[in-house]
């Protein structure tokens, strides 16, 4: 009897042992690759294709006369209402797939932050939705800027 027990021991171990190689395999088939070198060079074409984007929009609000310091201004609001249109199209997560940090570019990042959640939360209504979680993506952003500089300028403070 207790031979029994033994082989049917053995037997469950072989099986389970079995049944963890075909996982593994089966993980390895559908974990995609990555090639480190071809995300950097697609973060960088991507990050560096909206910062040309932005002097361009700079470039021409220059060319149409508005002094130096309107036109950033003007390029900014550009950039961020270029991200929230495609966003709302749903062109930007595919931008960001294959960009993928080059899409962080901070005002654009951040445009696209807010415009996801309020677009993922307007079925739940104005206050509840997007009133409560417009932010739930960005507010993490918001607190440690705002902490770090805070704390930067104290040390600052402090130095001087």
């Amino acid at each position: 009897m207790k031979e029994t027990v033994t082989v049917a021991m053995i037997k469950k171990e072989q099986d389970s042992k079995k049944k963890q190689k075909l996982y593994q395999t089966y993980v390895e088939q559908m974990t995609p690759t990555h090639s480190c070198i071809k995300n950097i060079f697609h973060a960088f074409l991507v990050g560096g294709l909206i910062c040309t984007l932005g002097q361009v929009f700079e470039n021409i609000f220059l060319h149409y006369g508005v002094n130096q310091e309107n036109a950033k201004l003007y390029m900014t609001i550009s950039l961020v209402l270029l991200s929230v249109i495609l966003t709302g199209l749903n062109w930007y997560p595919r931008i960001a797939k294959y960009g993928g940090a080059g899409t962080l570019v901070p005002i654009t990042g951040f445009a696209n932050s807010v415009a996801a959640a309020a677009l993922d939360y307007k079925v739940q209504g104005q206050v509840f939705g997007i009133g409560c979680f417009i932010f739930s993506i960005a507010g993490p952003v918001i607190l440690y800027g705002i902490m770090s500089s805070w704390f930067f300028g104290l040390l600052y403070w402090l130095i001087k």
